[in-house]
């Protein structure tokens, strides 16, 4: 049986984080420097080393190695942890979209997420989501810096566990940002836009996905970007 592998983005497709989601950089970038950020960074669609280096080099600190970030960063989340759960929510249809897909014995399901893998642990945790999706099978923002590199990592470890190769033909992008949809392009999988997170649905459209939803409610019509034509709902 072909096997299909569905990538999700978490924050802004899978739940809903607000400004909580920014306010762990400083928390790390004081860990590591001790002191507070003059500057902030954008964060939204890049990962979380990749925001962090930024971070660092903006506020004219050297840029220690990629453990020590991230060990930072996961002390950062465990620390704003009660506050990320208070201030976050998961998205209309989440769950929903989640379960209809585990159901497809020929999906597997795992994340495409610029957040470091105990983040993304964290944050799934909160809603109940953690289940729905195979760990060990996904790309983070811990294992580059660069968004698009993440998806040819998740296919090998996807691939090493299933005993399947998958590529351009096999494997669904599912994200919020124009940074979700260049990374599919430049990674080499398929990407399915939703309209739920801080772009607009004519910016995603005009970085031209295979398919793009309102949000993830119509599961019917995820169902049929993931496995049928990828027609636009």
């Amino acid at each position: 049986m072909a096997l299909t592998l569905v990538l999700w983005d978490i924050d802004g497709t899978l739940i809903s984080t607000g400004p909580i989601a920014g306010a762990v950089y400083p928390v790390a970038f004081e860990l590591l420097t001790g002191r507070a950020p003059a500057q902030l960074v954008e964060y939204n669609g890049r990962t979380e080393l990749a925001t962090m280096d930024d971070l660092l080099r903006s506020n004219d600190e050297p840029v220690p190695d990629a453990e020590r970030i991230c060990a930072a960063i996961e002390a950062a989340m465990r620390s704003k942890q009660d506050d990320f759960r208070a201030a976050s929510r998961a998205l209309p249809g989440a769950v929903a979209a989640l379960g209809a897909l585990q159901a497809q014995p020929a999906v597997v399901q795992s994340l495409l997420t610029g957040n470091i893998r105990s983040s993304a642990l964290v944050k799934l945790q909160a809603f109940g989501l953690d289940g729905f999706v195979d760990f060990d099978a996904g790309g983070y923002g811990s294992d580059d810096l660069v968004r698009s590199r993440l998806v040819p990592i998740a296919q090998d470890r996807a691939g090493a566990r299933r005993g399947e190769r998958f590529d351009v033909d096999n494997t669904v992008l599912i994200g919020d940002t124009v940074r979700d949809v260049e990374a599919a392009r430049e990674g080499g999988a398929r990407m399915i836009a939703v309209a739920t997170g801080a772009e607009t649905a004519d910016r995603l459209q005009a970085a031209r996905p295979d398919a793009l939803l309102a949000d993830l409610r119509n599961t019917a019509a995820l169902l049929r970007a993931v496995l049928g034509s990828g027609e636009k709902g």
